[in-house]
């Protein structure tokens, strides 16, 4: 997990206190979350300009990130982060009806982060601080490494930690797999420096990981990379780029079949811009960006003067309150990106 903005605690503590304000007095079996139907929490499409995703049900002014859509559809994974606890959340629909998220049955214990649901439904990866078996927990962060559950007949099974070479004494996060098994992870290196590895599927085992060429690691710190399940397009973060819009952008790079990188191109204006972008993610479609920002509303300004206490938690509350938010929008513009920039390579 790389972020440059880190986590409001202040802010989230308002959130965390508002919560449990307005819940204490409601129980589970009295839930007011309300019967929502159709893809997407029966949220309406969004189009060329990025909206708030599920707001006031997924993205609610918590520090919330890293969406991973299941590829029929009926689950979606996100990330959520507390003062001193983040775990993986999950939003089901059964029989129809979108249930209200939860924290993910293999979650909730240590801090998780970062889901990926492989293409053919049966693997989900994350980040986490749990540790590995024979070895003793670290406070916090700790060390991080790439861990995966597999689809049992009744939901996911025990966390393992990834086989192969691919955890090491550095951190690792952020895993997203291609159709052909491939993995595309972030390794620290020490600070704020990171880059981006592949490791391949081969003969039922990863292979040692390699550092992606100059074309996507072109600066000191890349991280959090998505790919897309065909490997012909790597989205991810970067920071301190000359084209930054702030402290760190989303990127797209495509790859050839010949295994050639384009220089990363910057999303652009409508996903990049004051606020820090620092994790995008396709739907299983590739109709949809979902993308991580810490953008503010302009309705949220520094002037509070006047303002009651209940006021202030409200505001904190809502999504746009400078913690990180959850955004979509239609990924069509990403093909005019493509044909940009192979332009740009064949010139």
């Amino acid at each position: 997990m790389r972020s440059s903005n880190g986590i409001a605690i202040v802010v989230i503590w308002l959130a965390v206190a508002t919560v449990l304000a307005t819940t204490s007095c409601t129980s589970r079996e009295t839930s007011r979350f309300p019967e929502l139907r159709g893809d997407y929490l029966g949220q309406a499409s969004p189009g060329p300009e990025p909206r708030l995703f599920a707001p006031g049900l997924i993205t609610t002014g918590l520090y919330t990130r890293d969406v991973a859509v299941t590829p029929g559809g009926d689950e979606i994974y996100f990330s959520v982060a507390v003062p001193g606890a983040s775990a993986i959340m999950v939003a089901r629909r059964e029989a129809g009806i979108w249930r209200e998220p939860r924290v993910a049955p293999f979650s909730g214990v240590w801090r998780d982060f970062e889901p990926f649901v492989a293409a053919d439904d049966r693997r989900l990866l994350f980040l986490s601080n749990r540790p590995p078996r024979g070895e003793d927990p670290r406070p916090g962060w700790g060390h991080q490494n790439i861990w995966q559950v597999r689809r049992q007949d009744e939901g996911w099974g025990e966390p393992e930690l990834l086989p192969g070479p691919v955890n090491t004494d550095a951190p690792e996060f952020y895993p997203s797999l291609t159709a052909g098994g491939a993995l595309y992870f972030t390794r620290g290196s020490g600070g704020l420096k990171a880059k981006i590895l592949r490791s391949r599927w081969v003969d039922g085992a990863f292979s040692e990981p390699e550092e992606l060429g100059p074309q996507v690691n072109a600066g000191e710190s890349q991280y959090n990379a998505f790919i897309s399940p065909g490997e012909d397009l790597l989205l991810f973060a970067a920071a301190g780029r000359a084209d930054s819009r702030g402290g760190s952008d989303c990127y797209v790079s495509f790859r050839s079949p010949d295994d050639r990188w384009t220089g990363p191109v910057n999303l652009g204006d409508l996903v990049n811009d004051a606020g820090d972008c620092d994790a995008a993610t396709l739907s299983p479609d590739g109709r949809f960006l979902f993308f991580m920002s810490s953008r503010r509303d302009p309705a949220q300004g520094p002037d509070i003067s006047g303002l009651t206490l209940t006021e202030l938690l409200g505001r904190q509350m809502a999504p746009g309150n400078g913690s990180a938010d959850i955004y979509w929008m239609d990924a069509g513009f990403i093909a005019e990106l493509r044909r940009t920039s192979a332009a740009a390579v064949a010139g």
